[in-house]
């Protein structure tokens, strides 16, 4: 009986340990909150030094019987028969005073699960309630992104320069994505935030952007080679959307529900508008190295649409422009319709 009991503190203690290590579901509270309840740690000292005094108690007075047994000067088998029935009988004595200290492992398990989740002590359900109702909120958080994609332009002409002498587009972009979920077990929520965006469109063929006298642009050869020629502009962009989340509820207990709603499946569609930052041209080649930074007319703003289907911290999605990506006619009918993926965190 006494291994039982033994084994008991072993698994109380083992418990204690893992919950106050596991971080909670949602990420609620820092790792280093979670700690062993003070109410928790004081009772089980308080049941091992009971424990303790118990044992010592029996075995002294277990020590002093053998002693007077030894005394006999009994054959080994007898004395040793002797001895196994001495201690088994302090093992019952320990066993029962053990037993009549009434210590309650459930329930100093359940103050620490309570406690693990929510670094309190609570002594009441519905103070455990309206402490669950506070930590499993709806989700409103900000979170940083970076993002990569292809840019295709589109348009109705059945020749185009920039088309036919378009190495590659991309888009590269980072910012900050809020999320505002409208309620704890809603799978619905805004999404808005701010963007960096960098366009940039790599021309092949030894081929450049270059202006006219009348500020127009057009793509001109440049005859000696090039190995860089690229137009980047750079823009700030603001989204607005809405988010359906995919996710089961899930039940943090008292009847409390929610929903994960910054994980799992995700499908979401927002339109995004835009203001550029600056343009810049960068040719580099035989017998060139040349950077402008002034007006290629390329469209001081930008607005259009974006789908996007996420999974956890991943996501692709689909953006298209609604006005043109340069103005003023030139490239005229120029579309991005960019597809790409991200990454949150």
């Amino acid at each position: 009986m006494i291994k039982k009991f033994i084994m008991m503190g072993f698994v109380c203690l083992l418990s204690v340990s893992v919950y106050a290590q596991k971080k909670p579901v949602l990420n609620l509270q820092p790792k280093e909150d979670n700690e062993v309840s003070p109410i928790v740690k004081e009772k089980v000292d308080d049941y091992a030094r009971k424990i303790d005094a118990i044992i010592r108690e029996e075995k002294k007075m277990m020590e002093a019987e053998l002693l007077e047994l030894q005394a006999k000067n009994q054959d080994k088998a007898d004395f040793d028969k002797q001895k196994a029935l001495v201690a088994e009988k302090y093992s019952e004595k320990i066993d029962q005073r053990i037993e009549a200290l009434g210590f309650d492992m459930d329930a100093m398990i359940q103050k620490q699960v309570r406690f693990s989740l929510l670094n309190s002590d609570i002594t009441s359900n519905e103070e455990l309630k309206q402490k669950l109702l506070k930590k499993f909120r709806p989700t409103k958080d900000l979170s940083p992104y970076i993002s990569y994609g292809i840019i295709n332009l589109t348009n109705d002409k059945p020749d185009n320069a920039l088309d036919n002498n378009l190495r590659y587009a991309g888009n590269f972009e980072f910012g900050f994505k809020f999320n505002y979920q409208f309620g704890r077990t809603s799978p619905w929520g805004l999404i808005s935030g701010i963007g960096f965006s960098w366009r940039t469109l790599s021309i092949d063929n030894n081929m450049f952007v270059a202006k006219g006298t009348d500020s127009n642009v057009y793509l001109a050869n440049y005859d000696k080679g090039l190995s860089k020629s690229k137009l980047r502009t750079g823009y700030i962009i603001v989204p607005l959307g809405l988010q359906y989340n995919f996710s089961r509820l899930k039940n943090a207990g008292m009847d409390v529900q929610y929903l994960d709603y910054s994980e799992g499946f995700r499908i979401g569609a927002n339109i995004y508008g835009g203001v550029k930052m600056s343009t810049n041209n960068i040719i580099k080649g035989d017998g060139i190295s040349y950077r402008d930074r002034s007006d290629y007319q390329v469209s001081p703003f930008i607005y259009g649409g974006q789908f996007t289907v996420s999974y956890n911290d991943f996501s692709i999605f689909v953006k298209k422009d609604f006005g043109n990506f340069f103005r003023n006619g030139n490239f005229e009918n120029d579309k991005a319709l960019v597809f790409g993926v991200a990454l949150w965190w």
